[in-house]
């Protein structure tokens, strides 16, 4: 693949899903151009929110890599810190001048909910496709849902620290999913 298309590809998704960049890239790496499948992005999520720096960052680099090797991985990069770091910049200017304006104020709030909304909606596309496949048969897809639902008290009711719940969630999942003799 030519690393002007992953540049550019990149690029658009950083500029349309400036400040919530997830949910685009959901649709154009998955829905759009098939360069990924639902699980497969599903996978590169998780593995990018382990790692430091940006997820969608480390999702580029993964992708860029995939289909170009390090080129590609540079070139997915540029393209997602490339434009924002314009459009950073200039809404620094624009801030600067207008941020004592209540309409400005409240159109910056209006673009977090929105934000907020297209984060949900790719949540919800992404269980949809966990679920559908899932064997409810199978331990292995209550134990998911058991974590999942523990991971949401934990984060959302509770408001630990992401690393807290990480750190008793990740050993309890794998020690339950070798006791239960599903493990890969």
């Amino acid at each position: 693949m030519p690393l002007s298309t992953i540049f550019l590809v990149f690029s658009r998704l950083a500029l349309v899903g400036f400040g919530g960049v997830m949910p685009f890239a959901y649709r154009a790496l998955v829905e759009q151009h098939k360069w990924l499948t639902a699980e497969e992005f599903a996978k590169y999520l998780a593995t990018s929110q382990m790692l430091p720096g940006p997820t969608i960052c480390n999702v580029s680099l993964m992708v860029g890599n995939r289909y170009a090797g390090t080129g590609g991985a540079l070139a997915a990069l540029a393209g997602m810190i490339a434009g924002p770091f314009m459009v950073v910049i200039a809404l620094g200017v624009v801030y600067q001048r207008f941020g004592e304006i209540d309409m400005f104020r409240h159109a910056i709030r209006g673009m977090a909910a929105v934000a907020a909304g297209l984060i949900l909606a790719t949540a919800v596309k992404m269980a949809k496709s966990m679920f559908a496949k899932a064997d409810w048969r199978a331990n292995r897809a209550r134990l998911q849902v058991a974590l999942l639902a523990l991971a949401f008290i934990g984060l959302g009711l509770l408001q630990w620290q992401l690393a807290l719940v990480f750190c008793v969630l990740a050993p309890l999942g794998t020690a339950a999913t070798y006791l239960l003799g599903e493990a890969k």
